[in-house]
């Protein structure tokens, strides 16, 4: 099985796909029926792990909430012009039980999709949903006093917030699931960290569904650190990360977990023993046309980088292709994916597709496909199959200016990847819709005196360079906006080899 030093992750909204084969067959589907030409094809392009959204059980209660709630409605409309109830089938992440969808198939039926994955070198990665329970979770009949309660003033003055539950013993006033900055999430009611029991009651949750795949994606996982809970909520909570992880790590020494974070907080997550943190920061920095904050963000120390998950789209984000126009799109995907850490992939990224699906909705639109993207996509994949970019070593290069008053070098950003066999990938993006020229500084101790000859792996165009020169002076650049390399180079002597290689 892959457990390469920088893997790549595909995320599968799985109601969504299960819902398109279903309508592809004529009949229900289950996790059985996932085609295995479509786990060839991942395996193909180089996949270590296949996330699935969405697989536990919803209720009806949080289905009803989010089919009646009218800016998620209009929010699903601008989605599914011809939208239905039957669509809407409740948010992934307000979760009734932590047992998989009988409508998917069960718990059986995914072990034998996890077997699949496994045959192909591939691991599985589920949610699990820390600062929250959907209402018809059993713990609020069984344990209200796992959840934040309120009381009739809360209500009263902050009905965004609360709500009246029947908790089968009498009614009590409820906390929605909710984050410091925003309403509360009103299909999910808010776990008390404060309370013991209930901390046991979730580390007992994740060693069982540890035991059901490889990793999971912990969401908004600083929610539940005890200094954010105690600001959000006023209760003191002992910390649960650290020790949850602990005790799965002890019965499953290789299982992953990813978080998602904000805030500024990603350190802290790693901190609590999590492999890899969302780089936030570094997506929200290639929204805007600067590369100046892109690459002081590159410049954070390598081991850092490594436990990066960066991702240009995902199930919260607006997709890549309406958020980036061309030429950006791919410029920024550069820097994403060919930099260290976690290559996170989204569904329908490799399409072109625009409208993000929500995850209250089991049904995804038809789009057509953008064969531009999806070319360039496909290019990207057999680059990134290379073991330089799963094991090899990274370093950020300088860019320095061709001539004085010349700030345009500062529109570059560069780096560089090792391989085995002597093997060296440069990557030159002008991250900027400008006219730009510099030259990259290059290690003196890689580029030696002779003819260099350095191929482009997306365009097949090979150039011929002074090693003397790229050595003492750089590599000269003179490029027009969002244009990116990706340089594989050899000396003179290699040439034919190189080529035939690439």
């Amino acid at each position: 099985m892959n457990h390469h030093k920088y893997p790549l992750l595909y995320q599968i909204n799985t109601r969504v796909l299960l819902t398109r084969l279903s309508q592809e067959t004529g009949r229900k589907t289950t996790l059985d029926d996932i085609p295995d030409a479509f786990l060839d094809e991942m395996e193909a392009k180089g996949f270590d792990w296949i996330y699935m959204l969405s697989v536990w059980c919803t209720g009806e209660t949080g289905r009803n909430v989010s089919q009646h709630h009218k800016a998620w409605r209009q929010d699903y409309e601008n989605t599914l012009p011809d939208l239905q109830d039957d669509d809407i089938g409740g948010s992934g992440f307000a979760i009734a039980d932590y047992r998989v969808n009988p409508e998917l198939g069960g718990e059986a039926a995914l072990q034998r999709f996890r077997a699949k994955l496994h045959e192909r070198g591939m691991r599985l990665m589920l949610d699990f949903v820390p600062n929250h329970m959907g209402p018809d979770h059993p713990w609020v009949m069984e344990h209200p006093e796992y959840f934040i309660t309120g009381t009739e003033k809360d209500l009263l003055e902050h009905p965004e917030n609360f709500i009246r539950v029947n908790s089968g013993k009498k009614e009590m006033i409820f906390a929605y699931g909710r984050d410091p900055y925003f309403d509360g999430w009103p299909d999910t009611l808010q776990l008390n960290y404060g309370h013991t029991g209930l901390q046991e009651a979730m580390k007992e949750e994740l060693e069982r569904i540890s035991g059901w795949c490889d990793g999971l994606r912990c969401d908004m996982a600083m929610l539940v650190l005890p200094e954010v809970f105690e600001r959000t909520w006023g209760i003191q909570a002992a910390p649960f990360w650290q020790d949850a992880i602990q005790k799965v790590r002890v019965k499953h020494p290789e299982f992953i977990f990813m978080a998602e974070v904000y805030w500024d907080m990603e350190w802290t997550l790693l901190q609590q023993g999590f492999d890899y943190v969302y780089d936030k920061r570094l997506y929200d920095r290639l929204l805007k046309d600067n590369a100046a904050p892109v690459r002081a963000h590159l410049l954070a120390p390598l081991d850092y980088q490594r436990e990066m998950a960066r991702f240009l789209e995902n199930h919260d984000e607006q997709r890549a292709a309406k958020e980036f126009p061309p030429g950006k799109h791919e410029a920024a995907a550069i820097l994403t994916y060919l930099t260290p850490g976690l290559k996170f992939f989204h569904q329908g990224q490799f399409e072109g597709k625009t409208k993000r699906i929500s995850p209250h909705l089991i049904r995804g639109p038809r789009e057509e496909e953008n064969l531009q993207i999806k070319q360039f996509y496909l290019k990207l994949l057999e680059v990134l199959n290379d073991k330089a970019f799963h094991e090899g070593n990274w370093r950020l290069l300088n860019c320095v200016s061709i001539w004085e008053g010349n700030h345009s070098f500062e529109n570059y950003i560069a780096f560089l990847w090792e391989g085995p066999g002597n093997q060296i990938f440069l990557i030159p993006v002008n991250y900027s819709p400008y006219q730009s020229q510099c030259y990259v500084k290059l290690p003196e101790d890689l580029f030696n005196e002779g003819t260099w000859f350095l191929k482009d792996l997306f365009s097949g165009v090979v150039f011929e360079r002074d090693g003397l020169e790229l050595r003492e002076r750089g590599l000269y650049l003179d490029e027009g906006g969002w244009k990116y390399y990706g340089f594989y180079g050899k000396k003179r002597e290699e040439r034919w080899e190189m080529e035939d290689e690439r």
